[in-house]
């Protein structure tokens, strides 16, 4: 009798699975999960999110990143993109906004590959491994800033990539960061997380002199 070497059947997708990128996409594919990542090698299985700490920030990050996208061009901007980073590593970010010709492009399969040079997450506090094996992931593959709102420590930390090493972006005088990577983009952190902002495209200039295209 000859056995035929068929393809493993096996399809779930479950937290904590230890796959590869190509492994993880097979059994993705073929599952009814809504939101999965790789990160590190390891899967992690999206739960049922809640409004006030996960959505509706995640909305106000996107409404403050795709009001200066549509001033500035070059740019795209896209919701929860799968991003192909590298064998071990393939998120969804929340938020990404990369430059066209930069170091992410859009694969034959439709997909982010590379780093985009800003990525935002919504994370509930510092214990996510949005801030732990997510940011070591981002850092090693070069993505050039990156920030993580955590709505439960009611906080915003803003990385920027330095000689290969995330530091932290700090406010100015007046309260708002701004992007090393694109001019004019800056966020007022305490008007953010206190629900009382504009995005205004007012003609102003940061700290280095730059027009300010769009700011909380």
């Amino acid at each position: 009798m000859v056995i035929a070497n068929l393809p493993s059947p096996l399809t779930i997708l479950e937290n904590g699975d230890r796959l590869n990128r190509k492994e993880f996409e097979r059994r993705y594919a073929a599952s009814n999960i809504k939101k999965a990542e790789l990160i590190e090698g390891i899967v992690h299985v999206a739960s049922a999110l809640r409004f006030i700490s996960h959505a509706k920030p995640h909305g106000q990050l996107f409404g403050w990143l795709a009001a200066y996208q549509s001033m500035t061009a070059g740019l795209e901007i896209g919701i929860e993109p799968t991003v192909r980073l590298d064998n071990d590593n393939e998120p969804q970010p929340d938020v990404v906004l990369f430059r066209l010709g930069g170091n992410a492009r859009i694969d034959a399969d439709g997909y982010i590959t590379g780093a985009p040079e800003l990525i935002a997450e919504i994370a509930a506090s510092t214990v996510s491994y949005d801030l732990h094996s997510k940011k070591r992931a981002y850092e090693r593959n070069g993505v050039k800033e990156y920030i993580v709102w955590r709505t439960l420590d009611r906080e915003i930390d803003w990385f920027v990539l330095e000689d290969g090493i995330y530091q932290n972006l700090e406010p100015d005088s007046e309260g708002v960061i701004y992007s090393r990577e694109f001019a004019g983009l800056g966020l007022n952190v305490q008007a953010i997380l206190g629900n009382d902002y504009v995005i205004s495209p007012q003609d102003t200039t940061n700290c280095y002199g730059e027009p300010v295209k769009s700011i909380l």
